[in-house]
């Protein structure tokens, strides 16, 4: 099975488009972590993620230095099981460790936050059975991690929201991760059907109104 993988290039800002199989390297991966491992339990035939990423895992997986069990990482918002949370979404997070012992994934989760690869480990209370990291983007427009998007914005928040759009509105939009003209009339007309000021600016209320309605409303090839 062949997987398209959008990876925003954080040194050029253009989004790379790379088709490949499940047993394959992620793009800047290689040969740590593979597609079908990035994929995990989600369906999607189509990924994204970004460069800065895909180094911090490098780095960190050379820092454990043995291979880690991924079995959650990237998911579609159709497929939901992340709840509003922008970073699985996102495709900049990762949740491992569910088959080690509660000691080895302290000194993982210990590892993790001393490294300074995350932007953000999730403490043991929250998370006992798995270890979470993830590089989000800084800052958000909301709390659950969704920066702002306008017209000429790159990357994969716009992937989500050209997503979002797709299934809440019905836009057909190509998922590219590029907010050009036909994602600026998408939003803008989003927002005026659902009351919303039409400016095409997807902040904090555009967000929440895209993401409660597209989270876990079904699964999308």
């Amino acid at each position: 099975m062949n997987i398209t993988v959008l990876m925003h290039n954080m040194k050029t800002h253009q989004m790379e488009r790379f088709v490949l199989g499940t047993r394959e390297p992620m793009p800047y991966a290689n040969p740590t972590l593979t597609v079908g491992e990035f994929r995990g339990s989600s369906q999607s035939q189509l990924m994204w993620s970004n460069t800065n990423v895909m180094e911090s895992w490098v780095a960190f997986r050379r820092l454990w230095g043995e291979p880690i069990y991924l079995p959650f990482c990237f998911r579609r918002i159709a497929e939901g099981g992340h709840a509003a949370q922008s970073q699985h979404y996102a495709g900049t997070a990762f949740d491992v460790g569910q088959n080690l012992t509660s000691a080895r994934r302290a000194q993982m989760r210990q590892l993790a936050s001393g490294s300074g690869l995350w932007s953000y480990v999730e403490p043991a209370y929250l998370t006992p059975r798995w270890v979470h990291f993830d590089r989000r983007t800084n800052p958000p427009a909301c709390d659950a991690g969704y920066p702002i998007q306008r017209r000429g914005s790159i990357g994969v928040y716009t992937c989500i929201l050209q997503d979002c759009l797709n299934i809440v509105a019905g836009a057909g939009l190509t998922v590219d991760g590029n907010f050009g003209p036909r994602t600026h009339e998408a939003v803008e007309r989003f927002q005026a059907n659902n009351r919303l000021f039409a400016d095409g600016i997807v902040g904090c209320t555009t967000w929440r109104a895209l993401t409660t309605r597209a989270v876990g409303s079904g699964f999308r090839p």
